[in-house]
């Protein structure tokens, strides 16, 4: 499914890019490159394009040429920025003019990751976090070590894959050993601490990962898995408190309670959530979100959150669980709560990157010189609301002259949806999920999914 999946992902970006205007470029020997943006509102975030050698550059479609990286494993990593929504903007690799880069400090004796941002300090002695430090609002973040790794006994249940021990926290196991820590980057653009632990058989390759325009730390983890009945979680005890945890759920976002009282709620120990949960102090006006790109078991108490990261069940399947694991999850300290943070939009940016296009070497994409039709930056579709999120835009299933746009609303506040588009496409008519005709909505209340039936203007059709 995902190797067809990402076969039909670039034959659609390869339709578009080839009706870019490449004929731009900054130098005779450039190579375009399209990032494409498949969210609804703008985003800048860090590049990294493979390359074939450290001799390349990367341009601005100004001509000016971008703070770039050589990444430990040989890409070249640059800040993308302002990548329209539902859009794309060119850049251009080119051949490097000098040898004057700037040069990663390797002899850093601290192993410490800073930006603008934070400062996170990693111990040397466990590989744990010891401090993340918000410089802007000068807030330590932490209470104690963060991704503490805990790992417990989990066995004895009869629906072994899907159930978790009830008394898990009660069989607790030896931590992991650190077997090394380096610095692998500390260049402009990014800075990467690996650290590598053993537990019984098991590897856990984990790399803390600081982006120069990011509050954001994300945790990057390879974990080679062979254990049996043994459940890990990813700990963070925070400086914060709160009587309440908000977890994200399909199109919305629900609180569980720090404390819990009754037998339902003691019995949602472990709960889902999709790619997010947050913590928030009211009362410091501060919060801290733990986001996570494929794994959705959480737990909280007042000061701490926890992320389930891997089990070993072995009932249906004794091998289920075992072999090579690949995941990120990252911690985003913030003021206010998760909607003035916009938790929501940085737990999709998570999961779903912007993509990096590249048209071959002998295609006639990299370099047509006939003027093509659509400009080297363009924004395709723009919403105006921040609390509204883009579910589908697709073809209608009964008129392939028309096109469905789904949108919820994730704040809980009430909107508008303000519509632009340089599609020539138009809102003829709300509909429901089975695309049939309902009253006109002008006002989306909150949590509510809503879908538009958009067609073509009469004015530029044929």
């Amino acid at each position: 499914v995902q190797k067809i999946t990402q076969q039909i992902i670039n034959q659609a970006l390869e339709a578009i890019a080839s009706q870019i205007d490449f004929s731009q470029a900054p130098q005779k020997n450039a190579k375009p490159i399209v990032i494409f943006n498949s969210l609804n509102w703008m985003r800048s975030e860090v590049i990294h394009c493979p390359v074939e050698s450290k001799n390349w550059e990367i341009y601005g479609l100004d001509g000016n040429l971008l703070p770039s990286q050589i990444t430990f494993d040989h890409q070249l990593c640059f800040l993308a920025n302002n990548i329209p929504s539902l859009g794309y903007r060119v850049f251009w690799l080119c051949p490097q003019k000098t040898l004057d880069r700037l040069i990663e400090d390797e002899n850093n004796p601290e192993f410490i990751l800073e930006n603008h941002y934070i400062k996170v300090k990693i111990n040397p002695e466990t590989g744990e976090i010891d401090s993340i430090f918000d410089k802007n609002n000068h807030k330590e973040i932490l209470q104690s070590s963060g991704n503490q790794l805990q790992f417990f006994e989990d066995k004895g249940q009869y629906w072994d894959a899907w159930n978790i021990d009830p008394n898990y926290a009660q069989h607790p196991l030896p931590n992991a050993i650190l077997k090394s820590i380096e610095i692998l980057e500390s260049g402009p653009i990014q800075q990467r601490i690996r650290v590598i632990k053993q537990f019984n058989q098991s590897e856990f390759c984990q790399d803390y990962c600081l982006e120069f325009n990011s509050p954001i730390l994300n945790i990057i983890t390879q974990v080679n898995w062979q254990e049996s009945h043994v459940l890990v979680k990813a700990a963070f005890s925070l400086k914060l408190e709160s009587d309440q945890i908000y977890y994200e759920i399909p199109c919305a976002a629900i609180a569980r309670p720090t404390r819990p009282d009754t037998a339902a709620e003691k019995a949602k120990w472990e709960v889902p959530a999709l790619q997010w949960a947050d913590l928030s102090d009211m009362e410091q006006n501060y919060g801290v979100s733990l986001l996570n790109d494929s794994k959705y078991g959480y737990d909280g108490q007042p000061n701490q959150l926890r992320l389930t990261l891997l089990r070993s069940a072995e009932w249906p399947d004794p091998q289920a669980d075992k072999g090579l694991h690949q995941f990120t999850y990252s911690i985003y300290p913030h003021v206010g709560n998760w909607q003035t943070a916009k938790t929501v939009q940085r737990g999709y940016e998570l999961n779903r990157p912007l993509r990096i296009f590249r048209p071959g070497e002998n295609s006639h994409l990299s370099q047509n010189s006939h003027k093509m039709s659509l400009p080297p930056v363009n924004e395709f579709l723009k919403i105006s609301a921040d609390n509204l999120c883009i579910m589908a835009l697709k073809q209608a299933e009964f008129s392939p002259k028309s096109w469905i746009l789904r949108v919820y609303e994730w704040a809980g506040k009430v909107t508008e949806l303000g519509f632009k588009s340089n599609l020539n496409l138009a809102i003829a008519e709300n509909v429901n999920l089975l695309e049939q005709t309902t009253d006109s909505v002008t006002e989306i209340h909150p949590w509510k999914i809503v879908s538009f039936r958009l067609i073509i203007k009469k004015s530029d059709r044929p």
